[in-house]
């Protein structure tokens, strides 16, 4: 396997989490008794560019179907944090009706019906079918496509160079990061505006948020390597900003090289030191010293449970989440130690986690239940769930979280 920026060949392991299927592929009560296909899960650290990446096991146009699982538009939070990012860049780059927007991964147009209220044209970019459909509900066009150099020379040809493009949360999807970016590069304006949120490799590590890797998640980035990675392209990162998102998230702001109308901010400096000096990112060390702790807090996770199921305690869970598939494969947890996943979406209810089997269900049957704990594997929403689910403090409830590590509230 070679590096899928530098192409150097790949021999340094980050972390093994064995052979899982794929974490949004769930299972119809239809299917229940068919076999189920396990890749490996095993992610490499470059020892030239320092890039994480997983091989592409699963091809991403096979992961990104017309059935795909996850809908953004069922988390209140990330709606608040979509509405509160469109207010900002609005003015901040003083968008208005004459202006241009384009979104990678629009999903269900949880971002881009706020542009709309605003009357500011935007087109959003989608492969999977089903959340596109969605999108297009709201009145907004989508062109249902993996974005790269092809599509982005072919809306270049119709005169649709972007202000502000948007990808959040879709660089780490994307398996030929070199085609991405450079399609980048063609699409935007030549003083428009690049912003992609992602999750920051450096909080991974420090937080041991090991089940935000999965097979949808090709690559796992640092700033210095993403900095790399867009200079390499003619691109700049010109202002970084840290986000609370999806456990510790950073928001980049890109222009070409050439566009002399922006300043770089310091933002850019002081991270880039941060990681080079205080947390030595570019050492292999660093890297090689994770699955250490994954495969303790595996160990913490199990005895809690089974001490559990021990002493007769209901166990549930909420939230289908990609990252609680990921955690309950590499625990090796079954329906025996976790009697079911609640979650909001319809589109996952009446299912069954991948690899675990665990069904899932709605939210009514923990009132039914009175569970003793409920674990939230979506930890990255506690707060907006812990207050959701607040009424089970009625019987004693407890939440449960194992993110960075094992907490009983």
């Amino acid at each position: 396997m070679k590096c899928r920026f530098c192409k150097n060949e790949l021999k340094n392991v980050f972390l093994d989490l064995n052979h899982t299927p794929v974490s949004n592929d769930f299972i119809s009560i239809e299917k229940i008794n068919e076999p189920e296909i396990f890749y490996p899960l095993k992610t490499f650290v470059c020892d030239k560019c320092f890039l994480v990446q997983l091989d592409e096991y699963k091809f991403a146009k096979d992961i990104f179907n017309k059935d795909y699982a996850y809908f953004s538009s069922y988390s209140k939070s990330w709606l608040e944090h979509s509405k509160n990012y469109v207010n900002m860049i609005s003015d901040k780059l003083n968008l208005n009706s004459n202006s241009f927007i384009v979104e990678i991964a629009s999903n269900d147009g949880y971002l881009l019906q706020y542009f709309k209220e605003k009357k500011i044209p935007c087109l959003g970019i989608e492969p999977t079918a089903n959340t596109a459909e969605e999108c297009m509900k709201k009145d907004i066009d989508v062109i249902q496509d993996f974005f790269g150099i092809k599509l982005a020379k072919k809306l270049q040809q119709n005169n649709k160079k972007a202000d502000l493009i948007i990808g959040n949360n879709v660089l780490a999807h994307v398996p030929d990061l070199n085609d991405f970016v450079k399609g980048l590069k063609i699409l935007v304006k030549p003083q428009g505006t690049i912003t992609l949120e992602f999750p920051h490799l450096m909080q991974l590590v420090k937080f041991n948020q090991f089940d935000t890797i999965y097979h949808e998640h090709f690559s796992y980035f640092s700033f210095c390597v993403v900095k790399k990675i867009f200079d390499f392209h003619g691109l700049e990162i010109f202002n970084v900003e840290k986000l609370s998102t999806h456990g510790g998230s950073l928001r980049i702001y890109v222009k070409l090289k050439d566009d002399k109308s922006k300043t770089i901010s310091n933002s850019v400096f002081e991270l880039e030191e941060e990681e080079k000096k205080n947390q030595n990112m570019l050492s292999l060390n660093y890297y090689q010293s994770f699955q250490p702790k994954v495969d303790n807090l595996k160990n913490e996770i199990l005895s809690f449970l089974l001490k559990a199921k021990e002493e007769n305690k209901t166990v549930i869970a909420y939230g289908a989440a990609a990252k609680g598939n990921t955690l309950l494969n590499y625990c090796g947890i079954k329906k025996d130690l976790i009697s079911f996943v609640v979650d909001r979406s319809p589109h996952k209810q009446n299912k069954f986690l991948p690899g675990s089997r665990i069904p899932v269900v709605d939210e009514e049957k923990i009132k039914k239940i009175k569970p003793d704990y409920v674990i939230i594997l979506p930890w990255n929403l506690k707060e907006e769930i812990m207050n959701q689910l607040s009424y089970i403090k009625k019987w004693d409830g407890k939440f449960v979280f194992f993110i960075p590590s094992l907490q009983k509230l």
